[in-house]
């Protein structure tokens, strides 16, 4: 098959990564791809949100396949126009994508369907948010309505905090018309973690659970990013939590999407809060996540090809999993999830059992170079948690140095106390 991923971040660097190993792949192609994809798939410069060219590519390449990677493309649409001109795609339509497109919608919707989630206002008026914010107290979330690329979402603690996200969302215009609503919810006490499925109508075939860390700095400090760094799968989730939250959460939110008008076919991803009442959606999104896709996937024994062919002709794909874990460390540009600098150099990194999936990067003659924030993730499989974050962080000692990138040292640490061990100086001598 020829088959086409549309993306370059480093969820997209994973899928490709996973379907590299499929026998059911002749031509793999990545729309725009992005530095490190070069080895395992031909990069094709068409930009993700240029749905016409993309379909014109796919028509000229014979494309058998095509799997979408970010929110943009979808909310934009590109599955129906796949879907008109003929082309096979797996990717939820507009319609279904707006769970991850309007944070109001999803809300909405999961009052309607009673899928238990936190409790909610929305606002587009300064002064009624902030006396919102005074009649409730803190800590409190809020959130831009729209598509932020994960930035979007600030939990205040205090009230000047909360003040100021108002004001940076609706009067600074921060996240421009994402930001031209907010939704206020109640701060959920709980550990989070991440249920990704794969969807066809009203079939759920759940993936083994995650956890990401969405700070930027160790111990859960500084802002909320996109995500440095997370692990598979999650200890303290039991088989009981993910029975309710395929039953509850998941298998409510695509009947009540079929019951819509809006089926689902592709990944639905839910953020959830594990409360003293059960599981809680904190978020959906509608396709893979970011970092979790590079610590879920490497654990899946299937071939991803074969996976997919099957969920989109309605047949149980019969996922298996691999009895062991993984951990994976983002590594970003300093500055991130603010301003930061583009265009740096990567060091060579030493021969390693990790997976090194680029995020935000580019070919530039022989040298590869930022792009964005998240720079890179170094992941690895092991037997346990412990031992697959000392294999994560063994080749990262090379930015030890670099003022210009920072990597979180505690993934996966509050389940483990790797960090000593991880950090010790013999790894660098290794």
């Amino acid at each position: 098959m020829n088959i086409l991923v549309v993306g370059r971040g480093g969820r997209e660097h994973s899928i490709i990564m996973k379907l590299t190993e499929s026998n059911l792949v002749a031509n793999l192609y990545a729309a725009p791809g992005n530095g490190g994809m070069r080895e395992q798939a031909t990069c094709v410069p068409i930009d993700e949100m240029n749905t016409q060219g993309l379909i014109a590519f796919a028509k000229a390449k014979a494309i058998d396949l095509t799997i979408v990677g970010p929110e943009n493309p979808l909310n934009a649409g590109i599955a129906n126009a796949f879907l008109a001109a003929g082309l096979r795609i797996f990717a939820p339509t507009k319609e279904a994508a707006l769970l991850e497109g309007s944070k109001q919608f999803a809300k909405q919707f999961m009052d309607k369907y009673d899928i238990p989630t936190a409790a909610y206002r929305t606002f587009t008026d300064v002064e009624e948010a902030k006396a919102y914010i005074e009649s409730q107290g803190v800590p409190i979330v809020i959130k831009a309505d729209g598509l932020a690329a994960g930035k979007g979402v600030i939990v205040a603690t205090t009230k000047q905090e909360a003040f100021a996200a108002v004001e940076e969302m609706l009067v600074e215009k921060a996240f421009a018309e994402a930001g031209a609503t907010i939704v206020m919810e109640e701060f959920l006490q709980g550990k989070e973690f991440t249920l990704m499925a794969f969807i066809h109508n009203d079939q759920v075939y759940p993936m083994v659970p995650a956890r990401d860390h969405k700070r930027a700095f160790d111990n859960d400090q500084g802002p909320n990013t996109g995500g440095m760094g997370a692990f598979a799968p999650v200890p303290d989730v039991t088989q009981e939590d993910l029975d309710y939250a395929c039953e509850h959460i998941l298998q409510k939110t695509v009947n009540g999407l079929m019951e819509e008008g809006r089926p689902f076919t592709g990944i639905l991803y839910a953020g959830l809060m594990k409360t003293e009442n059960g599981p809680k959606v904190i978020e959906f999104n509608t396709r893979f996540g970011d970092p979790e896709t590079q610590v879920v996937l490497p654990l899946l024994k299937n071939d991803l090809v074969q996976v997919v062919l099957d969920v989109i002709d309605g047949v149980d794909p019969q996922l298996e999993w691999e009895q062991k874990a993984c951990v994976g460390v983002v590594i970003a540009a300093s500055g991130y999830p603010g301003e930061y600098e583009k265009g740096l150099e990567l060091p060579v990194l030493p021969d390693t059992k990790a997976m090194i999936v680029h995020a935000g990067t580019k070919e530039v003659g022989e040298r590869i170079v930022t792009t964005g924030g998240r720079v890179l993730v170094s992941a690895a499989i092991a037997a346990t948690l412990d031992e697959a974050a000392f294999a994560a962080y063994e080749p990262l000692h090379v930015f030890e140095n670099r003022k210009d990138f920072f990597y979180r040292t505690d993934i996966a640490s509050q389940e483990l106390k790797h960090k000593q061990i991880v950090h010790n100086k013999e790894v660098g001598n290794k």
